[in-house]
């Protein structure tokens, strides 16, 4: 099991969070799934870069994104070394401590 510590953001998650993930569970689901509503337009399908994720801590116990995904990140604003889109992270068994950007590239947000 992990921990997951989400930083604060001014609208998504204000008071930051902490919650415990099995092993394999996907970051963006687990997000929403805490009530951090967290944008993913294209449901999910790794075709957006809106539920794009910065790992401050843990990052290295993730599997490495593939390059589809890297292909993506190139286009997030914010973008890190340590940037992910969480809809394609499956938790590993380290704590991680999880930022999420103040912007996307979604100009429109429902």
């Amino acid at each position: 099991m992990a921990k997951v510590t989400v930083l604060r953001h001014p609208e998504l998650c204000p008071d930051g969070k902490e919650f415990v993930l099995e092993k394999g569970e996907n970051l963006c689901k687990a997000l929403l799934s805490h009530n951090i509503n967290i944008e993913h337009a294209c449901e999910m399908s790794r075709a957006c870069t809106t539920c794009h994720v910065i790992i401050k801590k843990g990052f290295e116990s993730l599997e490495c994104a593939d390059e589809d995904e890297e292909d993506l990140l190139d286009r997030a604003w914010g973008l890190t070394g340590n940037s992910r889109l969480s809809c394609q992270v499956d938790v590993g068994v380290a704590d991680l401590e999880v930022e999420i950007p103040l912007y996307t590239i979604n100009h429109a947000r429902e």
